[in-house]
């Protein structure tokens, strides 16, 4: 795929993306610096969370101090079509991992429904994330991005969705065709085999095209009914 095509994919998930920092004008909400890490983080790590406005949902920002930079976790998310395993990635990402846990644990995205699918084009995923299923709700803070320049976006890739650099929140996308997107987005896990075909059962149902870019609503409900860790 040529520079411009990428570009154009990647304006389009900006645009998928919007309003995942919480507050009225996101534009103006204050975001901390970028994290950009190499693969040798190891051991513990601090963590900075911005509060910027009120939860979607009500929610306490993550821990910031000790929080673990090595290995992996998994999660669990009990959807209407089955289980959704995905491997968390601590050691690349370990501020995006510690965040989604902290989420996940409080409720947050218990009974929730994934609001936004992309089914045609060079990018082909589900969005999840916000309470309120409009695509503005998020978590009242936001998080620097913890970017690798090699990111790329195969299917059953999970990476942050956002509204421009260091705005990352609540709100997640899940691939299940191979896309191709610049790394832009924090990619901090990747489901197996049978999580992907639930994600392929969701998406095969389409979308209701509610949106001007050719996205919308899922026809699936495609409902995150809880989350579990291990």
């Amino acid at each position: 795929m040529n520079s411009k095509r990428l570009a154009i994919a990647a304006a389009f998930l900006a645009v998928l993306a919007a309003g995942c920092a919480s507050g009225p004008d996101s534009t103006t909400v204050p975001s901390p610096a970028a994290t950009v890490r190499s693969n040798a983080s190891s051991g513990a790590t601090t963590c900075a969370y911005v509060v910027n406005g009120s939860p979607a949902k009500p929610v306490d920002p993550p821990p910031v101090d000790g929080i673990l930079a090595t290995g992996t976790v998994t999660v669990t998310l009990t959807m209407n079509e089955g289980p959704v395993t995905i491997t968390l990635d601590r050691a690349r990402t370990p501020c995006t991992v510690n965040s989604f846990l902290s989420l996940a644990e409080q409720g947050y995205y218990t009974g929730t429904r994934c609001h936004r699918l992309s089914d045609s084009g060079s990018l082909h995923m589900l969005q999840c994330g916000d309470p309120t299923g409009t695509g503005a709700g998020g978590p009242g803070y936001s998080f620097a991005d913890e970017l690798y320049s090699d990111d790329t976006y195969p299917a059953g890739t999970v990476a942050m969705a956002n509204a421009g650099p260091n705005t990352n929140g609540s709100q997640f996308f899940i691939v299940y065709e191979d896309s191709s997107l610049l790394p832009n987005y924090t990619v901090f896990g990747h489901l197996d085999a049978a999580s992907l075909a639930v994600i392929e059962r969701i998406a095969a149902n389409g979308q209701d095209g509610s949106n001007s870019d050719g996205t919308g609503k899922p026809n699936n409900a495609a409902e995150i009914e809880q989350v579990s860790q291990g």
